[in-house]
């Protein structure tokens, strides 16, 4: 113990609030700082994923024009998603559907699933061997429906500026159910700039549509906040452990992105250089965006067995100079 300190609370550790006024009214949020200035909150009522996160007071994600909303406004219908897609550094999406609205086996699927509305169930964190843990379960479930557990962890250095993930999703259900899930990692201002490096070492490169192909050959090239900009997805094929990273010269700050690509072998690269809408998602997961239906057809689809787990890991880790 550090005989200075009264309390771990003057150097890092974990705080509990709830959020008052305009559509985030009674949110819980833990607000966490380590000792080395990162400092991040996790929403307790979307998913247990991490809406604001800090760098020695540096902002790194990007935070929608909605701002924080609670899941009671949550609209289910179509795209009514991004009426309160908060963004945040990280949205879970899935775990049901991710991407396009579609109709999949006679099921009319949403935008991006359910799951980031989801409140957790139950939460704790604690201290142990210089690393803050906090933990949290997510259940996504339904009578007659599909029924999914999400166990998520997460561990934070007191003296490192990363986070270690790691979520446990189980069907607790007795039928075989569809599992998709990607992790929108959302890259804000001022991290993001014209002046932004980005690194994706893969071994190949595939636009979503024909108006990413327009661009392809500088997909990794950022620009300039643009009226009218119309989004690009950019689907990029990689192999084992792999890194993504992101830095940005004027502020000498960074963070890369680290998973296991047999753990979540697709990863989607969106590109969004609009005028206020200004953000690069960086997102691994094991589907892309364009509908259940369509990985399906593709054979892509993940088949979850009763009783069955899967285990996903990813570690972000922020740098300076």
């Amino acid at each position: 113990m550090n005989k200075y300190v009264g309390n771990e609370l003057q150097i890092y550790g974990v705080e509990e609030m709830r959020l008052t006024g305009g559509k985030g009214d009674g949110m819980r949020i833990l607000q966490v700082r380590n000792a080395s200035g990162l400092e991040f909150c996790v929403s307790l009522d979307r998913c247990g994923d991490i809406s604001r996160l800090l760098l020695k007071g540096t902002n790194m994600g990007y935070f929608a024009p909605c701002g924080y909303v609670s899941p009671k406004y949550y609209d289910n219908k179509g795209a009514g998603f991004l009426k309160s897609f908060t963004a945040g550094f990280f949205t879970t999406c899935g775990l049901n559907a991710v991407g396009t609205p579609c109709t999949d086996n006679g099921e009319e699927l949403p935008l991006h699933g359910t799951i980031s509305n989801t409140p957790c169930e139950n939460y704790s964190h604690y201290i142990e061997n210089d690393e803050i843990h906090i933990k949290l379960t997510v259940r996504d479930a339904s009578l007659f429906g599909d029924k999914y557990l999400l166990e998520r962890e997460y561990i934070c250095p007191v003296n490192k500026n990363e986070i270690r993930l790691c979520d446990t999703i189980k069907n607790i259900g007795s039928n075989d159910i569809p599992l998709e899930i990607l992790y929108h990692c959302n890259m804000g201002y001022p991290l993001l700039s014209e002046n932004t490096k980005v690194s994706v070492p893969s071994q190949e490169v595939l636009p979503r549509n024909d108006h990413a192909k327009e661009g392809i050959e500088n997909c990794l090239v950022m620009e300039k906040p643009q009226k009218g900009y119309e989004e690009k997805c950019y689907y990029h094929k990689m192999t084992g452990k792999t890194s993504v990273s992101i830095t940005n010269p004027d502020i000498k700050k960074g963070l890369t992105i680290s998973y296991d690509a047999e753990e979540l072998p697709c990863f989607t690269e969106w590109k969004m250089m609009g005028e206020y809408e200004y953000v690069l998602g960086l997102e691994p997961g094991n589907c892309y965006p364009d509908g259940r239906d369509v990985m399906r057809e593709k054979g892509m689809l993940k088949i979850l067995k009763p009783d069955e787990t899967i285990i996903n890991h990813i570690k972000f880790e922020f740098t300076e100079g």
